[in-house]
């Protein structure tokens, strides 16, 4: 059985991930079993969860990247960057790419339907917020550099950049030009992160 972290691993994990969703985005997250995924995977239900802790991570692939992607913001900034404006880079650098994290990339709205019509799914993504808060609280309460409190700080970063996203998802589902949503998207993640940064700007330092 290949190894998480190599190279046959990760193209074996991206090759069931891209096969569920298929399914998942076709019939219906609960519509569709672990078994049925092996299945047209041409894995076992082993490899799958060897690779998968939980079903609903068979969708949300990508939230393990999510969690590196802030860690390492906040580990790799620069000098006299604080951890509001490191973060802030990063959400506006994702609306730039179109990333699929910042709901922008083309063609995401099924996705975000399946996962809208999941309690499962919103329940997973709602552990999920937890999971990165507490990720993101752990490396501020172990940076030099940072003198405020780690937990308030990561709480409302979280919840800032949440409430941006769902609007986000909520606007594509209605329909609408992907520019102008891409505009407030990003329009709201200043507004948010403004927020953030001022309330908390006396306490935390550089940034």
């Amino acid at each position: 059985m290949p190894k998480r972290g190599d190279r046959g691993g990760s193209k074996t994990r991206a090759h069931i991930a891209a096969t569920a969703t298929e399914l998942f985005l076709e019939r219906g997250f609960e519509n569709v079993t672990i078994a049925e995924v092996a299945a047209a995977a041409g894995v076992s239900k082993v490899t799958v969860f060897s690779h998968f802790e939980r079903k609903e991570d068979l969708l949300l692939d990508r939230l393990p990247g999510a969690v590196e992607t802030v860690r390492t913001a906040i580990r790799e900034r620069e000098e006299g960057v604080g951890p509001v404006e490191a973060i802030r880079r990063v959400a506006l650098a994702l609306v730039d790419q179109g990333h699929a994290l910042s709901g922008l990339s083309e063609g995401v709205e099924p996705f975000l339907r399946t996962i809208a019509e999941s309690p499962a799914l919103i329940a997973r993504l709602r552990a999920f917020e937890h999971e990165i808060e507490q990720a993101l609280a752990t490396d501020l309460e172990n940076d030099a550099r940072f003198s405020g409190d780690h937990a308030l700080v990561a709480a409302l970063l979280i919840a800032a950049y949440r409430t941006v996203a769902v609007g986000t998802a909520q606007r594509r589902l209605a329909g609408g030009d992907l520019a102008e949503i891409a505009t407030t998207h990003r329009r709201r993640l200043a507004q948010a992160f403004d927020t953030v940064e001022h309330g908390i700007a006396a306490r935390t330092g550089a940034g």
